[in-house]
């Protein structure tokens, strides 16, 4: 009975192989997923049946291929044809026992193969030392308990919990999603985070971007959490037939190796002609038959030009170690030549031409607009938090206020101790740096405003809102009584925030706040806001508007739904993923240099074009 049940659980795995490889997890409700490995999503995998599908499916891990050996490297050195050549010339000197010639000879073959086989090694390492990285550990359900598991150990069928600022440790078909959001771009070079559910869908050709109900390895959760299955581990991942395809590419053969290796047939033949020529003759005058040979690899030796395979190999690692001193590693030496004949350098946006972060840029409130780039940026440094009372001396601050309060990012020490870095989804990440630099830091805030109900975001609502008592106790200042004077609203019980699209906002907005004085949402600021809107969006930013109200009654049955109306619109927030500060003066370098750059995004056409201008990638009304 026992082995029945095991030949079972065999065919169902490979059963479930099987449907890993035609990718179709996606279209697949969450209960089928589970039926087909196995699995009971309450309880997890057991610990031997964990322990076999390691063993059938291997490591949770990138195999790195391709890694050429010392030999290797060694052999496609010396077996370049201007160095054949020069052995050759090198054994019949030892036959004649001309041992000159055979020292100066495979002294210059040894020095280039050194210079070569040194350069390639280096390089070969330093890049499987950039592949090593440490292996996580993920919180499983296995048995019936969470496990904290290495990401190496993860297999088919385990049952991963992810929440906020975990990475995904393998491929994995959604099962529970609340308010998740994953930053994606390093699989789809989508910029902003992706919203996530573990509904089933519709359409096989669905690209990876729109499986919303699916997780790939090597993104990351921005907000939220969900619980997933894994339903494909190591180099069956999206990421590992990348890394496949990667390294099985055939590789091409520069201009410099091909010119290289036609000169040295080139040679080769002539060598052997005049070889034969100069026997032929000395034949023909009956001249001792040493003698010819010692001639006829004089000849030989005089053609080919012994220095220039050392000459070529000491200038390209020359080339390669100043490229290193650049950052710039280069794995083949004959890359070095390759990258002075490139005409046309073509870059993904995202994280390489910017910083791949959410960055305030633009705020605009009662009809005035304040442009924080350079804030931003740290040209103003941050002010440390200071013990007191934190609270807006100004309209742009009040926006903040709201802005950071309404949200689920949280600002800890970066690991040089020096600086801070927001952890959760990167556009509320933005929103509380922003504010942190009018000296308005979260914790304190929510010491004054803690929070006691929201309603989170949704798609379909566009927006998220979040209700905070008011803490007088925590507030004390005999020249402002309450602290929340600075609204104009007296001293309600409760604030609700709400944050989002700006369109959303205006729907349930009755009013507007300007400078502390809270005036009827007309017509003229309806159409004023909403060309501000419109005008933001065409310079590339994404917009957020953000509201409040006084609540002084719970809502009947606790639905703080029911507070999202009557709202009081404050401003709007412009976000940019900002370019990186170096970048602008490369491409400067690379068109002075004749090098045509090109930028590759998904991106809006409008903030691939902003982008593209501030980088000097484009020009005013086109592009270069």
């Amino acid at each position: 009975m026992t082995g029945q049940a095991e030949r079972q659980t065999a065919m169902e795995s490979r059963q479930g192989v099987q449907t890993q490889q035609r990718g179709d997890w996606h279209l697949r409700a969450g209960a089928q997923v589970v039926d087909a490995l196995a699995v009971d999503p309450d309880r997890g995998l057991d610990s031997a049946e964990a322990g076999g599908r390691l063993r059938q499916h291997g490591p949770n891990e990138l195999v790195a291929r391709g890694l050429k050996s010392p030999v290797r490297i060694l052999w496609e050195q010396v077996t370049e044809p201007l160095v054949m050549l020069l052995l050759v010339a090198a054994a019949i000197s030892a036959f004649l026992g001309k041992a000159d010639s055979v020292v100066a000879i495979m002294a210059i073959v040894v020095l280039n193969a050194l210079l070569g086989l040194v350069q390639e090694y280096r390089a070969e390492q330093a890049m499987a030392a950039l592949k090593r990285m440490s292996a996580p550990a993920v919180r499983v359900r296995r048995e019936g308990q969470l496990h904290a598991v290495e990401a190496v150990q993860l297999v088919p069928g385990d049952i991963v919990l992810l929440e906020a600022g975990n990475v995904v440790p393998a491929d994995a078909r959604l099962l529970e999603a609340a308010n998740l959001r994953v930053q994606e771009a390093s699989l789809t070079g989508e910029s902003y985070p992706v919203d996530k559910s573990a509904e089933t869908l519709a359409g096989a050709n669905l690209p990876l971007g729109d499986r919303r109900n699916m997780v790939y390895l090597g993104t990351s959760i921005a907000y939220g959490r969900g619980v997933a299955v894994v339903v494909s581990t190591g180099m069956r991942t999206e990421l590992g037939r990348i890394a496949e395809l990667i390294q099985t590419a055939g590789s091409e053969r520069s201009p410099l190796q091909k010119r290289m290796g036609e000169l040295g047939k080139v040679l080769l033949g002539a060598a052997v002609v005049i070889m034969v020529v100069a026997v032929i003759i000395g034949l023909l005058r009956n001249e001792p038959i040493t003698d010819i040979l010692v001639a006829s690899v004089a000849i030989a030796v005089a053609v080919v030009p012994e220095g220039l395979p050392a000459v070529v190999t000491i200038s390209l690692a020359l080339g390669a170690q100043r490229m290193l001193q650049r950052r710039a590693l280069i794995r083949k030496l004959p890359a070095v030549e390759t990258l002075g004949s490139v005409t046309v350098i073509c870059s993904d946006k995202t994280g390489t031409l910017t910083e791949n972060r959410m960055t305030v840029k633009i705020i605009d409130v009662a009809g005035h607009t304040m442009d924080l780039t350079g804030l931003i940026r740290g040209e103003t440094p941050v002010p440390a938090p200071q013990d007191g009372q934190a609270l807006p001396e100004n309209t742009v601050q009040t926006l903040l206020l709201a802005g950071a309060l309404c949200n689920d990012a949280v600002l800890q020490h970066s690991l040089d101790g020096q600086s801070f870095q927001a952890v959760g989804d990167p556009t509320e990440g933005a929103l509380v740096i922003a504010a942190t630099h009018f000296g308005l830091w979260k914790r304190q805030l929510e010491d004054i405003f803690p929070r006691v109900g929201e309603v989170p975001f949704s798609s379909e609502r566009k927006r998220m809102t979040t209700v905070h008592s008011v803490d007088e106790s925590r507030w004390r200042d005999p020249a402002r009584p309450c602290p929340t004077h600075f609204l104009g609203v007296g001293c309600p019980e409760r604030l609700a925030f709400t944050k989002g699209a700006v369109d959303s906002l205006l729907d349930i907005s009755t009013q507007v706040w300007v400078e502390g004085e809270i005036l009827p949402l007309t017509a003229e600021w309806r159409a004023r806001i909403e060309a501000a809107n419109n005008q933001l969006a065409k310079e590339g930013l994404r917009v957020l508007g953000v509201a409040f109200r006084p609540v002084d009654d719970s809502p009947a049955g606790g639905d703080w739904a029911l507070t999202e109306e009557g709202m009081i619109f404050i401003g709007m927030i412009g976000m940019i993923d900002p370019p990186r500060l170096e970048v602008r003066d490369a491409v400067a370098t690379c068109k002075a240099a004749g090098i045509r750059p090109m930028m590759i995004t998904g991106d809006h056409p409008l903030t691939a074009q902003v982008i593209a201008r501030e980088l000097g990638i484009a020009q005013d009304g086109g592009g270069s």
